[in-house]
């Protein structure tokens, strides 16, 4: 396994990769990595001849300074991870060596970025955006591996990657979780004992919700999931909206035209945490 902390070095490697025709997996992560980034990186071994693994916390997509202070970092259990996966390759830039003067740029994104994590964090999805093209630029992957429980991220990332004509494929991989249902996320470190009780109950409403979606209409069942969580210690939901899949409107009504995806962010003291579910009707 090699690291590498430059730009410079690692475009080398990948093109000295790709001159002996290895495909190229990439995996990009902010770190305090757990069995969901390792998933990504299984898949990305699974289908690719070398796989790359960045580790780097983008300054640029977070609104809150508090939230990026507070974010959890741990690079040396992140290195001893890695090399036990199925990692080659890792890249480990400084915030000046991806930004070596302001990105003051601005994507459109359509309705994509309108709703739900675009509307309580704004500018989150430019600052996404800054740091995936440059990733994409210095790496050049072929394929490039994201998990379903950032739902909005992932759409929003397919359309980037559309509109910039950039050839690599963005593969979606399912949200991996704890025994008791809550999605592995990095933020998971920061809950207390008792509130990483009370985060189990987030997916478990959901897929009460679920259940209750063919005898109730949308309204009703974004009443339910709000009531129930908001109930709970803790507990305030900030959002939780049905959208369709493919352009995450919000649904009106559970037609069968598209997909349904509820998704929700919830802080539970002061850790906000999201997931989703895909409505089965």
């Amino acid at each position: 396994m090699e690291i590498f902390k430059t730009k410079k070095e690692i475009s080398k490697k990948i093109e000295s990769l790709k001159s002996e025709r290895n495909s190229i997996g990439f995996v990009p992560t902010m770190g305090t990595l757990h069995k969901g980034h390792l998933s990504l990186i299984e898949c990305s071994a699974n289908k690719n001849d070398k796989t790359v693994v960045s580790i780097f916390i983008n300054p640029a997509q977070f609104n809150d300074k508090k939230d990026l202070e507070n974010y959890p970092r741990s690079l040396d259990s992140d290195l001893r991870l890695l090399r036990e996966s199925k990692c080659d390759i890792i890249f480990t830039p400084s915030v000046n060596e991806m930004y070596p003067e302001p990105d003051n740029r601005k994507f459109n994104f359509g309705n994509l970025d309108k709703i739900m994590e675009g509307k309580y964090r704004p500018g989150h999805f430019d600052g996404v955006a800054k740091i995936i093209v440059r990733l994409f630029e210095v790496i050049s992957p072929h394929k490039a591996y994201f998990g379903l429980k950032d739902f909005q991220q992932l759409a929003i990332i397919k359309k980037l990657t559309k509109d910039l004509k950039f050839a690599i494929q963005i593969i979606s991989c399912p949200t991996v979780r704890e025994s008791d249902g809550l999605a592995m996320s990095s933020r998971n470190s920061l809950l207390s004992p008792e509130q990483r009780k009370h985060a189990a109950q987030i997916y478990h409403t959901l897929c009460q919700a679920n259940i209750n979606a063919a005898e109730n209409d949308i309204d009703n069942i974004k009443e339910q999931v709000i009531t129930t969580l908001n109930k709970i210690p803790f507990t305030e939901v900030e959002y939780f909206e049905i959208v369709d899949e493919i352009d995450l409107h919000p649904a009106e009504n559970w037609d069968n035209k598209s997909g349904k995806i509820g998704c929700i962010a919830v802080r539970i003291g002061k850790v906000r945490l999201i997931d989703n579910i895909h409505f089965n009707l």
